[in-house]
This record gives C-alpha cells, sequence and structure tokens, in this order.
C-alpha cells in the first residue's frame, strides 16, 4: 500500500517541526526572581463574601433597567413629536443674548 501525498506531506512537516530549536527560557528568568521565595496564599472565603453581599438582587436591577428603559423610550416619543423645547425655553432663546463686559 503506497501512502497517500497528504499523509507524506504532512510526515515531512512532522519532521521539520522535531528540528525545530526552542528558545531558552530559563535564562529569560532573572537569579533574583530565582531567588525569591514563593508567594504568601491568603484565604479567599472573606473575599468572595464581600462580593456576594454587596451585589444588587436580581428583581432590583431587572426594575431599574425596565424603569430607564421606559423613561428612554418616552424621552425619544418627544424628540419624535418635535416637543423637544417647552415654551418657556422657547421665549429665552428667541430673546437677544445679553453679555456682561
Amino acid at each position: 500500500m503506497r501512502p497517500s501525498p497528504l499523509s507524506a506531506l504532512i510526515a515531512a512537516q512532522l519532521m521539520l517541526v522535531a528540528c525545530t530549536q526552542f528558545p531558552e527560557l530559563d535564562a529569560a528568568v532573572s537569579k533574583r526572581a530565582k531567588a525569591a521565595d514563593y508567594p504568601a496564599l491568603i484565604n479567599v472565603e472573606p473575599i468572595l463574601a464581600r462580593t456576594e453581599n454587596n451585589g444588587s438582587a436580581p428583581e432590583v436591577i431587572q426594575s431599574n433597567l425596565e424603569s430607564r428603559a421606559a423613561a428612554l423610550r418616552n424621552r425619544a416619543a418627544r424628540l419624535k413629536a418635535g416637543r423637544v423645547i417647552d415654551a418657556p425655553a422657547r421665549t429665552r432663546l428667541d430673546q437677544d443674548p445679553q453679555t456682561n463686559r
């Protein structure tokens, strides 16, 4: 049985990869780093307990998002209706500006 051209190509690539030189990773670490002590391990339970108690309830988050979405929809409706500026603000804008010099 003859090997297929694809399997011969794969075998050739594997032989080339096997000859690759790897960089000296040990030389990348300084002597000071090698001599350093391992970091102290700490208990994560108090940290996890604080994070669990700080979060808002999903129901509160959902209601806040729904109310903000409703407010944005109302604002978009007002903008589409063209009632962006109320009458008193329109009157002030139509007046000549007074500068303080």
